[in-house]
């Protein structure tokens, strides 16, 4: 009887949450595709020149094989490709004389309508020797391939074709070869201003579906477990026709013997945890839409039936992670790497009382994207590599963290989890659509 119940619940739950409630409604994937292609050609105009004059690699060539690709080349293809095309080349070439970028594809066929193609194949029959003819003509002094140590974004380029490439190169170009990862990574981190703006609709929708989950027309304590309410994030994300580049995770912490441990919570939690009153929520949850990405975290209390609030030790704990968050952000200036960035707000959080664990990324194409890593939650003096990178401005954060409290009540230390996405303009940080600032209710009385 209990799991027929149950079933029910869930079923009934799912069957009331399959309109869409939000302010800001999923487009069609028509609307969505146009919106992903001008965006599109916005940064290859305005863009890509800017990043290539301030690397000094006046030729970028992205190779790419069909269903191996090259993260950045994929961030390049238009809204109808979904994967490269057998063996996909792009040139990008910095014109000396008119300093706007030249783009090529050495394919059969256009790469969408922003890069042509340029390959006579009766003249070369190899598509290799066709670029090579191409590299030879233009001339390059510099020219970029995506090989990187400390980026796997920037790392696309496979072995396979870095020795063919080799083999094809006249001997005199070999030497021009240079890593591309400061421009792969300026490619990938840099948000435009319609980017900005759309990234508030994004996050503004995954606090409206965090909201819709944790309430009581989702959750009945007792009843509705924390892997149910994993799949419910997940097909929540289904349903409304959005994607997401992570499993959802929901956790909880109670009055109990349990302490609080990463690695605990960040995979190895237990499945099929029944929610109960008295419990503090933990989600961790973000969708993918118009080829960009959110991660947030936020926190829920469902509440006992005596109470109408969360009690003052939990809301105390909650406006230290509050806190903590606003002393990172503070950090940010353009110049400064991520490990500059942990290490000031660790010492100045320290120094507040605070018990600080900070690991901190950027976001935009991909979840965890290209650029500054601000910490690991295992790295707590530093990263090596993504940590030594600077801070640009126009470039998009998920400000990821939690602090430590101890509480007398429950006998123990627990965690506040937050993640919240926004923005470096330069000047400051800005939340795009806010930050959670109190704990989440669950009233289900």
């Amino acid at each position: 009887m209990h799991n027929t119940m149950k079933k029910i619940i869930l079923l009934l739950a799912l069957c009331c949450t399959a309109y869409s409630p939000f302010a800001q409604p999923v487009l069609t994937e028509r609307e969505q595709s146009k919106i992903v292609d001008e965006i599109l050609e916005e940064r290859f105009q305005a863009l890509l020149p800017v990043l290539m004059k301030r690397t000094g690699i006046d030729m970028w060539l992205l190779i790419s094989r069909e269903y191996n690709e090259d993260p950045v080349l994929k961030t390049m293809l238009p809204s109808t490709w979904l994967s490269a095309r057998r063996t996909t080349m792009l040139v990008f070439y910095l014109n000396p004389a008119t300093q706007t970028v030249e783009r090529f594809a050495i394919a059969r066929y256009n790469v969408g309508n922003s890069i042509k193609a340029a390959w006579d194949l009766q003249k070369f029959p190899d598509q290799w020797n066709a670029l090579a003819d191409l590299i030879q003509k233009k001339n390059p002094s510099k020219i970029g391939i995506n090989t990187s140590l400390n980026f796997g974004h920037a790392d696309g380029l496979d072995h396979t074709h870095y020795e063919r490439l080799l083999e094809k190169l006249p001997g005199s170009f070999k030497n021009k070869l240079v890593s591309a990862e400061s421009l792969a990574v300026g490619w990938l981190e840099y948000r435009t201003e319609r980017e900005i703006q759309l990234y508030q609709k994004l996050i503004g929708i995954t606090h409206e579906i965090i909201a819709e989950g944790f309430s009581a027309r989702v959750i009945t304590p007792g009843i509705t477990t924390t892997d149910d309410l994993v799949w419910w994030f997940r097909q929540r994300v289904t349903s409304l026709g959005l994607t997401t580049w992570f499993h959802p995770s929901v956790s909880v912490q109670r009055s109990d013997t349990i302490n609080f441990e990463h690695l605990r919570s960040f995979s190895n939690r237990p499945e099929n945890d029944v929610i109960l009153p008295g419990d503090l929520l933990h989600v961790d949850f973000g969708i993918t839409y118009l080829r960009l990405n959110t991660d947030i975290q936020q926190h829920a209390y469902v509440l006992r039936a005596v109470e109408m609030d969360a009690p003052a030790y939990l809301q105390k704990a909650f406006a230290t992670s509050n806190r903590l968050q606003d002393i990172l952000t503070s950090q940010f200036k353009t110049g400064r790497t991520g490990n500059e960035i942990l290490k000031a707000t660790r010492e100045q959080a320290i120094k507040e009382g605070i018990k600080p664990s900070i690991y901190s990324h950027p976001l935009g194409l991909h979840g965890h994207a290209a650029g500054p890593t601000i910490g690991l939650w295992d790295q707590q003096e530093g990263v090596a590599g993504s940590g030594d990178y600077p801070i640009y401005p126009s470039t998009a954060y998920s400000i990821e963290l939690n602090s430590a409290t101890f509480i007398p009540e429950w006998g123990k230390e627990i965690r506040i989890m937050l993640e919240e996405d926004g923005c470096f303009n330069g000047k400051s940080f800005l939340f795009l659509a806010g930050r959670q600032e109190k704990l989440r209710l669950i009233k289900y009385f």
